[in-house]
């Protein structure tokens, strides 16, 4: 048995993307739209990521005397992906960025500050925006959803994963297809849905062992931090209509996961002074010039995967304001040492190796007192790579001509990394997921 049902836009996940999407296109009160997710239970990646939102040129940032712009913002993100080639695409997401923060915040009310205590590698000045509490993208997702929930245009389809992209002949390209819609799946029956645009917006490919072997196979086998429905459904969906992927192999990577409870600690840690040391208690990283992404490679590179971050009270009094922490210390992945004597019998390290290894870098603070500690490793939260789309988040295929129908975002489109897991900018990953979204919404909201 198989319902039917159109609507104007039908987007094909209900994360950050999908429900940016729907929230900008349902503005319109005369745009009807329904969203298909697999499983807000299982989760997206939004709601395990930080919730930072990543804006240069916010009313929040002005507030705090914090001189910031789109361009600076944009600038910073390729200074770090190195890739001269998304540009347009990182500019026009920079563009908007500003703009959602400020409409989260001031129309919506949601509760949002600047986050002065999380410096960032190639962050030129403060613009990651979090709530007071800093309770990660959990709430953020389900205040949006309860939003969403509020509209009489709006239809969110849960526990309904889309299995199919709906095609025909396309009347205006000769030869190639369109996109009207996709079939979706709910309580084993399966629901047509038909749409003027289709928004396909699922998470990427991370959870999937054979596509990571075909496409980033240089990681390893890192721990998987992300949600168990990233299993890059939308590959086999998109490539029959001419996908071109592009940086496949780049991720968002962590090099702060700890090792057997597989928690995070704060990203600011090293700005606050920590320190890390290999299992021999060699020092092998400047910590501060890598992002938690780019730091995944060195611990990789390190004998067992693993290295030993070491930080002081100081440091932990600083950092102490994220959730990453305060779930690592329930865990139980952060131990404490009396000093550097009492570190070494906890860990076999050497003392004269950690003793050295310990001194502060020139220009930074040395550690005094007690010193916590955990053993990380490497892990990926999310893959970047996806298909490549242009700044109205069209697919975009070899010849340059683009896919009637439909729009390409979250994790299904490729992300500001670059080529490179190195080249990630933090909070870069959820912009560019609400980013695509408001700018696909309006584009539907305005019946373009």
């Amino acid at each position: 048995m198989t319902e039917r049902i159109e609507v104007d836009l039908a987007v094909a996940g209900g994360g950050a993307c999908g429900v940016m999407t729907a929230l900008r296109a349902s503005e319109n009160p005369d745009v009807v739209v329904a969203v298909f997710e697999k499983s807000t239970r299982e989760g997206c990646n939004a709601d395990v990521s930080s919730g930072s939102l990543a804006a240069g040129g916010t009313r929040l940032q002005r507030e705090a005397g914090i001189e910031d712009s789109p361009q600076r913002h944009c600038d910073d993100i390729i200074g770090n992906s190195g890739d001269e080639s998304l540009r347009d695409l990182v500019m026009a997401l920079c563009e908007v960025a500003p703009r959602y923060v400020d409409w989260i915040g001031d129309v919506l009310g949601y509760p949002l500050e600047v986050g002065t205590d999380m410096p960032r590698k190639g962050m030129s000045v403060p613009r990651l925006h979090a709530d007071p509490q800093r309770r990660g993208g959990g709430p953020l997702m389900s205040f949006l959803r309860a939003e969403l929930a509020r509209r009489d245009n709006v239809a969110f389809v849960d526990e309904a994963p889309v299995r199919r992209l709906l095609v025909e002949p396309d009347p205006d390209q000769p030869g190639q297809q369109r996109v009207v819609g996709f079939e979706a799946e709910q309580n084993g029956t399966l629901i047509e849905v038909r749409a003027g645009t289709t928004v396909v917006a699922t998470d990427g490919f991370a959870n999937n062992p054979e596509l990571m072997a075909r496409f980033a196979s240089s990681l390893g086998t890192p721990f998987y931090g992300g949600v168990s429905t990233s299993t890059g459904d939308s590959i086999a969906w998109l490539e029959p209509l001419g996908a071109q992927w592009t940086h496949m192999e780049a991720c968002l990577r962590h090099g702060q996961v700890t090792l057997g409870h597989g928690t995070r600690v704060n990203p600011a840690l090293p700005w606050a002074g920590a320190v890390l040391v290999n299992s021999e208690g060699e020092r092998f990283v400047d910590e501060q010039a890598h992002g938690y992404s780019g730091l995944a490679g060195r611990i990789q590179a390190q004998p067992g995967e693993r290295a030993l971050m070491v930080w002081d009270e100081q440091a932990m009094e600083e950092t102490m304001t994220s959730e990453m922490m305060r779930e690592s210390l329930t865990a139980g992945a952060i131990s404490r040492a009396e000093d550097v004597a009492d570190l070494a019998r906890r860990t076999g390290i050497a003392q004269e190796t950690l003793e050295r290894s310990l001194q502060p870098i020139e220009g930074r603070r040395a550690q005094r007192g007690r010193l916590h500690h955990t053993w990380l490793t490497h892990g990926v939260l999310t893959t970047q790579g996806g298909a490549l789309v242009d700044t109205q988040w069209r697919l975009v295929r070899a010849d340059g001509s683009t896919v009637s129908g439909l729009r390409v975002g979250g994790g299904s489109a490729v992300g500001t990394a670059g080529p490179r897991s190195e080249g990630y900018s933090s909070g870069s990953g959820l912009m560019a997921a609400m980013g695509a979204g408001w700018i696909m919404g309006e584009q539907v909201a305005k019946g373009a």
